[in-house]
């Protein structure tokens, strides 16, 4: 069997700047007035759900192997197996690519599902997809269809008085975002290497006892004119908006956030288990924020170290696949076994649920590019890995055929998985979301979460 998808031109994934950070908290938005738009945009939030959840998401930009990861196919043909074998991991019979030697040791803790497939060729397509539950079949680089399940998150559970954002992105999934809810719903954007020593976030501090002066002032004017406004008419939204501009006076000026994303709280040797690396250290924030009260955050693993193919889009014409994963995976699997190993020494483990994915897997028949080897687009089967949630853990969901080129076994949808997310969470998936138009979108137009987790 060899049925790819359409042939598609694919520029590979992209690493730039976020195009529109507008979760801006600091002295310039708020000084400057520049956060009354993004307030308004929130200004109708839904109840939030009661369960205290919260997801990280660790996604491997480009779309990893999943035989060179969770799915190892060794007694596969040479042209489709590549050079690595399969070791024992600590749930019996459950086998991992030899490169996850550590995440091996946690499989107990970890639900592996191996049948995931859909039909986006691309890593626009796939990743909208993925997170979406609506099928996108054409590349929509920058305006997705339909908004995330984490964007979709934030706007079921923004509430005024939250002294941290709903969502972090670190940095903010490429392709992705909060589509027809508005750019009020996007993630709160951290950039930056936080294993560099001269690292910040922006956003959540007043530079100066002058600077916050002048935002007193410009507060106590912009709460005269609402004042006004509400003698004028009565608008639900506005009171609403008071209340967000209080939450993010008080980000900008209280302690939390500051606090949750301060590294250096952490003991060196836990620092260490995650790795003195970027993906490392950013992991490890995630757990810090997560554990402050942040109910999403969302690692892009893209980039590493200096001279670390941290690309995981692993054609031929790219580089040596099989030399990539070498480089990538031990920085990889260090990172998320402390993080799922971490999350369950503190009994987080039932709070959190970890996802390890990407938009999809890679061509299991190796191709070639001037001699070097490479595996391409795959979204007919990829593996996915969950961790914690109150899941049932130690198992594998699903099966590849021999080869790893499609479900034999539990074929699933990303309805299936993201059904499953939103259990965790507590949203209810039938809820209906209205576009630019006004038309109707349930979140999900199917939704049963996995029966083998719940």
């Amino acid at each position: 069997m060899d049925e790819r998808p359409p042939p598609t031109l694919c520029p590979g994934p992209r690493w730039a700047a976020p195009r529109r950070e507008l979760l801006r908290f600091g002295l310039a938005g708020a000084a400057g007035l520049g956060l009354t738009d993004l307030l308004r945009l929130r200004a109708d939030a839904a109840p939030a759900p009661s369960r205290d959840t919260a997801v990280i998401l660790v996604w491997c930009h480009g779309g990893p192997s999943h035989l060179e990861t969770y799915d190892p196919k060794p007694d596969a043909p040479a042209e489709y197996r590549g050079p690595f074998g399969a070791i024992e991991t600590s749930v019996p019979g459950l086998r991992f690519s030899e490169l996850m030697p550590l995440q091996a040791k946690i499989a107990h803790r970890c639900a592996l599902i191996r049948s995931v497939h859909h039909r986006g060729p691309c890593h626009d397509s796939g990743l909208q997809t993925l997170l979406s539950g609506h099928e996108q079949l054409v590349n929509k680089f920058s305006r997705p269809d339909h908004p995330d399940a984490f964007c979709i998150l934030s706007k079921v559970r923004e509430r005024p008085g939250q002294k941290l954002p709903v969502h972090v992105g670190m940095p903010p999934l490429e392709y992705s975002g909060p589509a027809y809810l508005g750019p009020g719903y996007a993630p709160f954007v951290v950039s930056g290497d936080p294993n560099a020593p001269n690292f910040q976030v922006a956003d959540i501090r007043l530079p100066d006892g002058a600077a916050r002066g002048r935002l007193d002032r410009r507060l106590r004017l912009l709460g005269s004119i609402d004042a006004v406004r509400r003698d004028l008419e009565e608008e639900p939204d506005i009171r609403a908006r008071g209340q967000h501009y209080e939450s993010a006076v008080d980000l900008v000026t209280g302690t939390q956030a500051r606090d949750a994303f301060d590294l250096s709280r952490e003991a060196d040797g836990l620092r260490d288990r995650y790795g003195r690396t970027r993906w490392g250290q950013t992991l490890l924030m995630a757990r810090r924020l997560v554990e402050a009260g942040v109910s999403a955050v969302t690692v892009s693993l893209f980039g590493v170290e200096q001279g670390i193919i941290g690309n995981w889009d692993d054609h031929a014409v790219n580089a040596d696949c099989f030399k990539a994963m070498q480089q990538r995976a031990p920085i990889f699997d260090r990172a998320v076994a402390a993080l799922v190993q971490d999350l369950a020494d503190r009994g987080l483990d039932k709070k959190v649920l970890v996802i390890v994915t990407g938009e999809f897997g890679r061509t299991p028949k190796i191709s070639y590019a001037d001699g070097r080897p490479g595996r391409d687009h795959w979204p007919q089967a990829m593996s996915i890995l969950l961790a914690g949630g109150g899941l049932r853990m130690g198992q594998a969901i699903g099966a590849t055929d021999a080869r790893g080129e499609a479900p034999a076994e539990r074929p699933l949808s990303p309805n299936d998985f993201l059904a499953t997310l939103y259990h965790h969470l507590g949203v209810d998936p039938r809820i209906e979301l209205r576009d630019r138009s006004g038309r109707p979108f349930p979140i999900l137009d199917r939704s049963a979460p996995i029966a083998e987790l719940v």
